[in-house]
């Protein structure tokens, strides 16, 4: 079982880029730099992650022996971590969403930033962030009908340090496996949001996408068919439900 080194401080610009810089100069797998507060906390796209008192504010170190194309499944990984650690700690169970967040009650609960460095397609490190809101809240925020927080579920503040080590220690137990060979695909895209559902994809540099989410590949794409029946890989964009249709 992967052996994690802990580093708990109070305050730091961002999880993220401590772990990255620590990387590059030789750290060992398996660091993990939790922060109660992030001043410049980032999310995905460089998208500024707000990381008040309150939350759970990790990023780790991982050095598997994989090529390039299998590490989205260290994104899976760890958002089935996290998925344990709530219902082992708050007795909830929330669902993943496509490509790297956690809902509860169709809320925002969590996010996954994953940064990779590889060469000749093999991967050298990976620094997976996770950012979960424990005891933070929303009601009366601007963020109160898109995030949510454990403590807003469960009414009560929830120990932040306990939630840290059981994410870690499922992780562990699913790194393991995943190592012996077994993918997290099944488990992740069991219950994936938006699987089934009508969305629209914002791109980059491309116009629109409409149709309807029919699967996710074993690399973690989401395949989208329009409504001319053609069916398009998903990389990266924003994925927005429609409602409506």
């Amino acid at each position: 079982m992967i052996p994690f080194i802990v580093i708990r401080l109070h305050r730091v610009t961002s999880t993220q880029s401590w772990v990255k810089d620590w990387a590059e100069m030789g750290a060992r797998e398996g660091l993990v730099l939790i922060a109660r507060e992030q001043t410049a906390g980032r999310g995905r796209l460089d998208r500024r992650w707000e990381s008040p008192p309150g939350g759970l504010y990790l990023s780790l170190l991982l050095r598997p022996a994989i090529p390039l194309a299998q590490a989205n499944h260290l994104t899976m990984l760890v958002s089935l971590a996290a998925i344990d650690a709530c219902q082992a700690i708050a007795g909830v169970h929330p669902r993943p969403k496509w490509p790297n967040d956690l809902l509860l009650h169709n809320r925002k609960l969590a996010g996954v930033l994953t940064e990779l460095a590889g060469e000749h397609n093999r991967l050298r490190f990976a620094i997976i962030g996770l950012g979960l809101n424990v005891n933070n809240t929303f009601a009366d925020g601007a963020l109160s009908h898109a995030a949510i927080s454990l403590r807003e579920v469960v009414g009560k503040p929830l120990d932040v340090d306990a939630l840290a080590d059981a994410f870690l220690t499922a992780l562990a137990q699913r790194y393991d496996a995943f190592l012996a060979g077994t993918s997290p695909h099944a488990a992740w895209a069991q219950r994936l949001e938006p699987l089934g559902r009508r969305v629209r994809v914002m791109q980059r540099g491309q116009p629109p996408l409409v149709g309807r989410a029919i699967g996710v590949t074993a690399a973690g794409a989401l395949q989208v068919q329009d409504d001319m029946g053609v069916v398009h890989l998903i990389w990266a964009g924003d994925v927005a439900i429609l409602q409506s249709e």
